[in-house]
């Protein structure tokens, strides 16, 4: 088991554990599913290594043939109009809406190997590769998107909202969710953190990404005395750019319309090095993870979503998806949907 955050590689594991009080001390590879599970491997050995000295992976074969969706086109746009009743009801402010494609992946193919393929063609500021088969996580993260990073007593959260091809094509709603879910973000974080320490440091600021650009806000605030990971996890997770707002209520709405757990996409991926109190836990979106179906047969998985709002147009945010979707499924060799 080996684990590649950028160029830190941590190798020589120690334990594994599912419960978030035992992360006080070491360094530990973290995996959260967006319905909760915590999966962290603790490391003895963490350094700082070239990607020639990664562990072997072998090579990428490109895989053959389309994807599967856990929500077809028309089930998608179904999808999109029942969030706007209930925006028009007033349950709900902003919804993200997500589906899961899924792909026969053979048994002796890594996932490990297709995130040294992300790192040479897709690089991104919080990319991951967990190799950790015992342990039940195979995963590959090229993701875009900080959900928490901890640096002593201070956290900051920087969501994304908002996507389109050129900063110029950003359109109102895309500024609003946005400022939506700073103000979730803000809620959440206020919950561990000191009264007045909370604040917006950047608001809807423009970055580039490969083939897109997003609109990202930056949230920070200082913890309170005796703050644990549990603490911090409970009050803010999951995070509030891939759930929405109120997030209850939009929680509810996913549970309801999309048919498959989300797994590892839209948790946290990422590590904590409990000793010296850091952490960069990355949204878990542009991820590559390895599942088994009812079947038991090994398949590679992938999650793309949109934010719903009253002014999304259904066919736009099913384009959205495949948007976000295309580059990456393109690198694993195959088309997205035919």
């Amino acid at each position: 088991m080996w684990a590649r955050f950028g160029a830190r590689l941590a190798t020589d594991p120690d334990q594994v554990t599912h419960d978030a009080d035992d992360l006080t001390s070491g360094f530990w590879a973290v995996v959260v599913t967006f319905e909760g599970a915590l999966t962290a491997i603790k490391f003895r050995t963490v350094r700082e290594a070239g990607p020639q000295l990664s562990p072997a992976t072998g090579a990428w074969r490109g895989l053959r043939g389309p994807w599967r969706s856990s929500l077809s086109q028309a089930a998608y746009e179904d999808g999109v109009e029942d969030i706007r009743e209930r925006v028009a009801a007033g349950t709900v402010y902003q919804v993200n809406l997500c589906r899961i494609l899924s792909h026969d992946l053979p048994e002796d193919l890594q996932v490990a190997a297709l995130g040294r393929l992300l790192d040479e063609r897709h690089p991104a500021p919080y990319a991951a590769t967990i190799h950790a088969p015992d342990a039940g996580v195979e995963i590959a993260c090229a993701s875009p998107e900080s959900y928490l990073q901890r640096h002593g007593q201070h956290v900051i959260s920087r969501p994304i909202k908002g996507t389109a091809r050129t900063a110029a094509q950003m359109l109102p709603k895309d500024f609003a969710e946005n400022v939506m879910i700073v103000d979730l973000v803000r809620n959440d974080i206020a919950r561990v953190c000191r009264p007045g320490s909370v604040g917006v440091d950047a608001l809807c600021r423009a970055e580039a990404h490969p083939g897109l650009v997003h609109l990202v806000s930056d949230v920070s605030g200082d913890l309170i005395q005796g703050a644990q990971w549990r603490d911090i996890l409970d009050a803010s997770f999951p995070p509030g750019s891939v759930s929405g707002t109120p997030k209850h209520t939009a929680l509810t709405a996913i549970t309801d319309l999309e048919p498959v757990p989300r797994g590892p996409y839209c948790g946290a991926i990422g590590w904590i090095d409990a000793d010296r109190q850091e952490a960069s836990l990355a949204v878990g979106i542009r991820t590559f993870w390895a599942d088994r179906d009812l079947n038991g047969a090994r398949v590679l998985r992938f999650g793309t979503g949109a934010g719903i709002t009253w002014g999304s147009q259904a066919r736009a945010e099913w384009e959205e998806t495949r948007l976000k979707a295309h580059a990456l499924i393109a690198l694993a060799g195959t088309d997205l949907e035919g």
